[in-house]
């Protein structure tokens, strides 16, 4: 990982040039040896021309393919009351949570997804709410800033800062997986 991150840092000015890096973790529990980059696009269009134009300009992709096993991409909107990606100082731990929907729905999962946020007592911490829109359809992704891990621990356990979902089990969730993340060093969400 330490290569990896030093060969994607190296070339990212160049890269930003054409757009900017919103954030950049990677996995430490759960998933190891995994690696999320988000970078906000207007739409697909925007998208397309901005990284065809940055690997015309051999500006990318940075020089890390003997180190990649396997790539995913996705794109993902963001939801009603996701904060905007900015560069903050919340972390340094992430929880990402992803959350397989049944098909057809995401409209019950925001309106459920609405009263566990108005029922929290700290939301502070949420850093962005999103479902799938291209790649693994009606995945539901929300991650979440934390300075300790005994912050997490805390918060998920006190009934009063954190009420519990407001969904019933099996009613909209079909899988659901958590991962810690770390920014690396050049990720504008710390």
């Amino acid at each position: 990982m330490p290569e990896f991150l030093k060969l994607f840092g190296d070339a990212l000015p160049k890269r930003e040039r054409f757009s900017r890096l919103a954030a950049f973790w990677y996995t430490d529990i759960g998933p190891l040896n995994e690696v999320i980059h988000v970078w906000p696009y207007e739409n697909a269009s925007e998208r397309s021309r901005i990284r065809a134009d940055a690997v015309k300009d051999g500006s990318w992709p940075p020089a890390t393919g003997e180190l990649i096993r396997s790539m995913k991409a996705e794109i993902f909107e963001a939801m009603p009351g996701s904060p905007p990606f900015i560069p903050s100082d919340r972390g340094p731990f992430f929880e990402m949570s992803t959350h397989v929907l049944k098909p057809f729905t995401l409209p019950k999962m925001i309106r459920h997804w609405n009263e566990y946020l108005s029922g929290r007592d700290q939301p502070q911490a949420l850093t962005g709410v999103f479902a799938s829109d291209v790649g693994d359809l009606n995945r539901w992704v929300h991650i979440w800033a934390y300075r300790r891990l005994e912050e997490r621990t805390a918060i998920r356990s006190d009934p009063i800062v954190n009420p519990g979902q407001p969904w019933k089990e099996g009613e909209v969730i079909l899988e659901e997986e958590t991962k810690i993340l770390f920014p690396a060093p050049f990720s504008p969400i710390r």
